[in-house]
């Protein structure tokens, strides 16, 4: 399989350039990494040498000479890795190139969650994924993301949708391959994935909400995720929003959680109706304009441009994307959201821009598959 070898120094600084902005020519490389022209030569001739770094042609650029430049880009296609997201009901595995692009996509229902069993599926998932790979090359890293607190890149200290407390899950996953493992906090390499190459590439500071099982929050600032350990226990979900709402399982009245998640959402729907009702139709039946469906879809919109608003007050972002499972709702309740935005906006205030990303789960593997690359390339683990 594949070998961990992470670039150091210059080499890391020049490969993260082209990395995220390539094909760039020698000239800005040298402008960007502080070496003259004649050190980023001899630097960059052996990533080029072993397939890493790509020459490319860029027509003249001297028009007295006719000379044509070379920049120089990287071979997405010269390391693969592999990304497994982990629910409560699912794995889904994603194999991609060195620039989070997806090749294959796989899911596998997760029924056991006993660690052993979870760690022989990813790994199962991973082999099949790798032999996917174009020429069947080797795989360079392997990146699992859960929701819940991670230690050291590799022990999940609280993995509430598995039910574990203290899992040595990189140990369990690095027995059973040679492939370089990491472990992440799902919402951590959401954001990072949204951050090197999703609608947060090349913005200073932005933020990220997600909606889904729970409530997630990701913040970008100075053009660095914002780390902390509470990222991992949603302390965004218990924010007031409505006075008057429901209570969550805490039994705060009106927060996030009790208004904008998936499972509050349709239960309550689901009671307005006396029947059991899905996240989709809840929505659909909103969006024809079912009046019992409207009125909780309308105020959980209300309650998201509320949110929104609290975030971007506090940090004053350049971009707001909106991800997750349960995104869709920002569409369905467009108008209610805005409203609620404004409503906890200065008139005075700048537009907000506002991304949705797919609600999709092969989103949150290819975040993992991001945190593996970053590995490779940063060498942090």
């Amino acid at each position: 399989m594949g070998e961990w070898r992470p670039l150091t120094g210059p080499s890391r600084q020049v490969a993260l350039e082209i990395l995220l902005d390539g094909p760039l020519s020698r000239a800005e490389l040298s402008r960007r990494v502080g070496l003259s022209p004649g050190s980023l030569t001899r630097l960059t001739k052996p990533l080029v040498e072993s397939g890493l770094l790509v020459e490319v042609s860029a027509g003249p650029t001297d028009a007295r000479v006719g000379r044509p430049s070379q920049p120089l880009d990287l071979d997405p296609a010269a390391h693969h890795f592999v990304g497994v997201k982990l629910t409560g009901d699912s794995a889904i595995g994603v194999l991609t190139t060195l620039r989070a692009e997806v090749i294959a996509r796989i899911e596998s229902p997760l029924t056991d969650h006993t660690p052993s069993a979870v760690a022989a599926l990813v790994l199962e998932l991973a082999d099949d994924l790798a032999a996917r790979t174009p020429g069947q090359r080797p795989v360079s890293g392997l990146g699992v993301t859960v929701g819940g607190r991670v230690s050291g890149s590799s022990e999940v200290r609280w993995g509430p949708y598995l039910d574990w407390v203290d899992v040595p899950l990189g140990e369990l996953l690095a027995a059973g391959t040679d492939v370089p493992v990491v472990v992440a906090n799902d919402l951590d390499a959401l954001t990072e994935a949204t951050h090197w190459f999703g609608a947060g590439r090349g913005a200073e500071r932005f933020v990220l909400l997600t909606i889904g099982v729970g409530i997630g929050y990701g913040l970008v600032v100075h053009n660095r995720t914002v780390d902390s350990p509470d990222t991992s226990i949603g302390l965004i979900g218990h924010h007031p929003l409505v006075t008057d709402g429901p209570r969550c399982d805490r039994g705060h009245r009106g927060c996030a959680m009790s208004l904008l998640t998936v499972g509050a959402i349709t239960e309550q729907v689901g009671g307005a109706l006396g029947r059991p009702v899905d996240y989709e139709e809840c929505l659909d039946l909103a969006a024809k304009g079912d009046v019992a469906a409207q009125q909780v879809v309308g105020r959980a919109g209300r309650a998201l441009g509320r949110l929104i608003a609290a975030a971007a007050n506090f940090t004053m972002p350049e971009l707001v994307v909106l991800g997750g499972e349960g995104v869709r709702l920002a569409e369905v309740a467009h108008d209610e959201l805005r409203a609620g935005l404004h409503a906890d906006r200065h008139p005075s205030g700048a537009e907000l821009p506002m991304v949705r990303q797919p609600a999709d789960f092969g989103e949150w593997a290819r975040g993992a598959a991001v945190v593996a690359i970053q590995t490779f390339v940063l060498g942090r683990q």
